[in-house]
């Protein structure tokens, strides 16, 4: 049997962006991405510019630990997530933190590419 771990307080990769910013950890083929959205950050202002592209294109799978998380998909169709709440998020969405408590959120993805 093998166990592998990491601290989240450690990660491998932060990545910085307006409001907010993502701490990575690596475990064996996995990824594990810490989440941290202060109030007033919003995807299509706060990554967009960094992403280049109209509308988040990544897939999130992941819980909301604390604050809420606004949703609404190329489509129209609208979600708020809160704390305790797990969620997955397909390609093509905006999201924003709605009210005054910053979101942080783990996510977790599939194997490393």
């Amino acid at each position: 049997m093998s166990v592998t771990r990491g601290p989240m307080s450690d990660p491998h990769e932060i990545k910085i962006f307006d409001r907010g910013h993502v701490d990575v950890v690596k475990i064996g083929t996995a990824t594990i991405n810490r989440n941290t959205f202060e109030p007033g950050w919003r995807w299509s202002t706060s990554v967009k510019p960094i992403a280049g592209t109209e509308s988040c294109q990544a897939h999130h799978v992941g819980v909301i630990l604390s604050g809420r998380l606004g949703v609404e998909t190329d489509d129209g169709d609208g979600v708020e997530i809160g704390p305790g709440e797990a969620y997955e998020i397909e390609p093509g969405h905006d999201g924003w933190v709605v009210g005054d408590e910053p979101v942080i959120s783990i996510e977790f993805l599939g194997s490393v590419t």
